[in-house]
């Protein structure tokens, strides 16, 4: 399964449904929804909410310790983090704050 976000102010964004449900979770969005909307109000917060869990996710990376955060450790397989999943995402919903347009999401 995908999920679509699309808005007017730029290119969609497409995920496996895991990681936009992830996403969806993170703005406080019911991720069992096949569709739904973050209103022009709700950008602002949605936007704060997944730069806070990139962060989050940037500073457990650090205290992890490892050489090299992108890597597992044990088998050595290049890891995709949160802010790889999530930049995009961001990047689309400022676009809509800036042009004032929604984001929607379905399957």
């Amino acid at each position: 399964m995908l999920i679509t976000f699309k808005s007017a102010a730029s290119g969609d964004v497409i995920m496996f449904g895991k990681n936009g449900k992830q996403m969806l979770e993170i703005i406080g969005k019911d991720q069992n929804d096949a569709k739904g909307i973050v209103t022009v109000e709700q950008l602002p917060d949605a936007i704060a909410k997944l730069k806070a869990a990139v962060q989050e996710d940037k500073t457990r990376q650090a205290e992890h310790g490892s050489e090299d955060p992108g890597v597992d450790p044990k088998t050595g397989v290049q890891l995709i983090s949160l802010a790889q999943r999530a930049v995009p995402l961001i990047e689309l919903m400022e676009y809509s704050l800036r042009d004032k347009v929604p984001v929607t999401w379905g399957v």
